[in-house]
């Protein structure tokens, strides 16, 4: 079997270990006579899953006991309008931080609930830095502040926690959760698309603080209200048992290895060797502010763009994929998520220098 390095942004790249320990289990997890994808989720055997999943989850995050833990549906997207919808709690303001595609998305959605006040944007310099504490005007009446930490098309990544002082920190860590260890005492509400660093595509986590639950606007959908899912365990309704139970699958290889310091160590490393590649060259080029260099995400371009796409047809004959840029801001990308190993950074930057002698 040969398989290639995936540099997708998402869905992403899974540990080949968890891929095989699902491809031994599909058909009968671990004699029950079932494949996990006929399971009801209200019987023993997935409600087993469930459980030993988020258990690992908390103990990876080192979650307090105040937070819920939800396990749900609709992609990240879909929290853009369950956040104000639960956390405006009577207010009418919340504060919004934009730095890059996701970050307005979420502006975009939010403004059908509340008046949204953005604190700092870094559209200036399109979306090649975040904007330092300093630069924040926060309102101190706002039911909350959002943020995206780390920003998957534009490669950047906030290098502090904003300080919103008594006002609750909301922050979409879709492309950058479980890549390193976090105090989830800062935040009042993670969350969290699986497909980049937790599982395949179709799951969402989220953890909120318990004295947020319950205050929703009057009109929100059941489906929306966090209550709902805290109160019955992600069960309300059938959740994605099978994307629960890979994502379950990757808690236990990241307690393996070591956990979230160890992620860590390998991350920055892998970010790092890539980052001084582009740097040493001639031919490539990174245009975010150094300090604020994603670990996951590692835009690049060529000096002439015309190399383009002989660049990623001669990556992908050899073994290398999904390294074009999002279509709105070109280039390529490397993603190298938690799973993506040192190998593959290392076999991408023997690539790059290869095709600079030939092309550069």
């Amino acid at each position: 079997m040969a398989r290639v390095y995936n540099f997708s942004a998402g869905p992403a790249v899974l540990p080949l270990e968890v891929l095989e320990q699902a491809r031994d289990e599909m058909l009968d997890w671990r004699g029950s006579g079932m494949s996990v994808m006929e399971m009801s989720h209200r019987g023993k055997e997935f409600t087993a899953i469930a459980e030993q999943a988020e258990a690992d989850l908390r103990e990876l995050l080192a979650v307090p006991a105040e937070y819920r833990v939800l396990f749900l549906q609709g992609g990240a997207s879909s929290q853009f309008a369950a956040i104000p919808m639960n956390l405006l709690r009577g207010k009418t303001k919340a504060d919004y931080l934009n730095t890059g595609t996701w970050s307005k998305k979420a502006i975009a959605e939010a403004k059908r609930y509340c008046t949204v006040n953005v604190a700092a944007s870094a559209e200036d310099r399109k979306f090649t830095y975040a904007p330092a504490q300093d630069a924040l005007q926060l309102d101190p009446d706002a039911a909350y502040l959002h943020y995206t930490p780390n920003e998957t098309i534009h490669g950047v990544e906030f290098d502090y926690i904003p300080d919103a002082g008594d006002v609750p920190l909301v922050a979409d860590l879709s492309s950058a959760i479980l890549s390193r260890p976090i105090d989830v005492n800062r935040y009042a509400l993670i969350y969290a698309g699986a497909q980049k660093n937790v599982g395949p595509a179709g799951l969402t986590l989220v953890i909120v603080r318990d004295d947020l639950l319950g205050q929703c606007l009057p009109a929100t959908p059941t489906m929306f209200d966090y209550r709902t899912h805290a109160g019955d365990g992600s069960m309300y309704n059938t959740p994605p048992t099978y994307a629960w139970y890979l994502a379950g699958l990757v808690f236990q290889w990241l307690k393996k290895r070591g956990g979230l310091a160890a992620m860590a160590e390998t991350n920055g490393r892998k970010a790092s060797k890539l980052y001084a590649a582009i740097d040493a060259s001639g031919l490539y080029a990174n245009p975010v502010t150094v300090a604020n260099r994603s670990w996951m995400n590692v835009p690049f371009t060529l000096a002439d763009a015309e190399l383009d796409a002989p660049f990623l047809a001669q990556a992908k004959a050899n073994g290398l994929v999904a390294l074009k840029g999002h279509r709105s801001v070109g280039g390529m990308r490397a993603s190298i998520y938690n799973s993506m190993p040192e190998a593959g950074v290392d076999a991408l930057i023997a690539f790059m220098a290869e095709f600079e002698r030939t092309n550069g």
